[in-house]
């Protein structure tokens, strides 16, 4: 029967491996859990890093002059009919 989730394997030290077993144990998870949050944690982290360089980089080449403004680019809202 094939996994409903992808798998990888991964090698550990010792220290670190009885660590997150600790970790896993104390909050009451499996240790694959725990590996799988910490890694999410880690991937969003890396986003977060990789977006604010952009933002920085975008930032830096900012002109005001040839901005437009929320009402020039997507115009005036609606009113409703009440």
């Amino acid at each position: 029967m094939a996994a409903a989730s992808p798998r990888v394997h991964v090698v550990l030290d010792e220290p670190i491996y009885e660590g997150l077993r600790r970790w896993a144990r104390r909050e009451g998870i499996p240790l694959s859990l725990k590996v799988r949050d910490l890694v999410k944690d880690a991937l969003e982290a890396e986003e977060d890093r990789l977006l604010s360089q952009l933002a920085d980089r975008r930032s830096a080449t900012f002109d005001k002059k040839n901005s437009r403004t929320h009402t020039q680019t997507w115009g005036l809202p609606k009113r409703s009919r009440h």
